[in-house]
């Protein structure tokens, strides 16, 4: 039987790209997570960084989209190759190590169809054992996950729809993807790359960064990004500094209004005393970057 969208008979709007570095069973779950909760089908494309655990054999024996390096390049170069691949209107990128709640993308694309316009940055609300939107421990790994309790109490845990998303997964059209060089590669491995991207679509005019309370992922944890052999750690905090003149601090706080509650597309940050004080904080520890 054809499959329904609301935009259509089959027709796929999101593409899934997923960097991935030797984490293979980890992998394995986040697609398994995407192929039983995903109400509609959708294309995915993996970034196989080294790929020598079984991870090549594997994405190629299931006929997945992929790209490949010898070696680990960092979450910002990987996604920005696996992109490349994209053939559908948005594109969603996720960690290899989450696990999709049911109507993940049903969710979405309603979320989409109501806003009627591709300037948004849209995001779910994370479920992890030790931090995230929601502290609740359905296993810190493989070994102690248990994915029939999640299943059974994921929608009465709740944050609330909230402002100023900046985690993954999240989902931007691909021509605003395009529009801004999607991540910038300088943050590689891949720390303070998520906020120095909502500053480029901030000055592309996106204002609508919203996380949806009720598109849930439980999370394990940065195993992508605290895989760091072969890779020269980067300071994200001092790169976002230097290239914005203001800290990822400031911007969440003053810009995006992190975590509050959605009321609404940002507006321009109110300038108080509070601000001004904390914009001088900033060009302070903007000179001491030149020494």
């Amino acid at each position: 039987m054809a499959q329904t969208s609301i935009y259509g008979i089959n027709h796929k709007m999101i593409s899934i790209v997923i960097p991935t570095y030797n984490n293979l069973d980890y992998l394995k779950l986040c697609l398994k997570s995407l192929e039983k909760n995903s109400s509609f089908k959708h294309e995915i494309i993996i970034h196989i960084n080294d790929g020598s655990d079984g991870t090549l054999n594997f994405v190629k024996a299931n006929n997945y989209k992929h790209t490949i390096s010898n070696d680990n390049i960092g979450l910002c170069s990987s996604i920005n190759k696996a992109a490349k691949l994209v053939s559908n209107p948005y594109i969603l990128y996720s960690h290899d190590d989450m696990y999709f709640c049911p109507n993940w993308d049903k969710i979405l694309l309603d979320e989409v169809k109501n806003l009627n316009n591709d300037h948004f940055y849209l995001s779910g609300t994370m479920i992890e054992p030790n931090s995230g939107h929601i502290v609740c421990d359905f296993g810190i790994d493989l070994d102690t996950f248990n994915e029939n309790e999640l299943l059974s109490k994921y929608k009465n845990i709740n944050f609330y729809d909230h402002q100023g998303t900046h985690f993954a997964p999240h989902l931007v059209s691909k021509r605003m993807w395009d529009k801004v060089g999607g991540f910038s590669e300088e943050f590689n491995p891949g720390i303070g790359s998520d906020p120095d991207f909502n500053m480029k679509l901030w000055k592309e005019g996106v204002r609508i960064f919203k996380g949806l309370n009720d598109f849930k992922v439980y999370h394990f944890g940065s195993l992508t990004t605290r895989k760091k052999k072969n890779l020269i750690q980067n300071r994200g905090d001092k790169t976002f500094l230097k290239k914005w003149g203001i800290t990822t601090k400031f911007f969440k706080k003053h810009y995006l209004k992190s975590k509050t509650k959605y009321n609404g597309p940002l507006k321009e940050p109110d300038i108080t005393l509070r601000y001004l004080i904390g914009l001088l904080s900033c060009k302070i520890q903007s000179i001491f970057l030149l020494y």
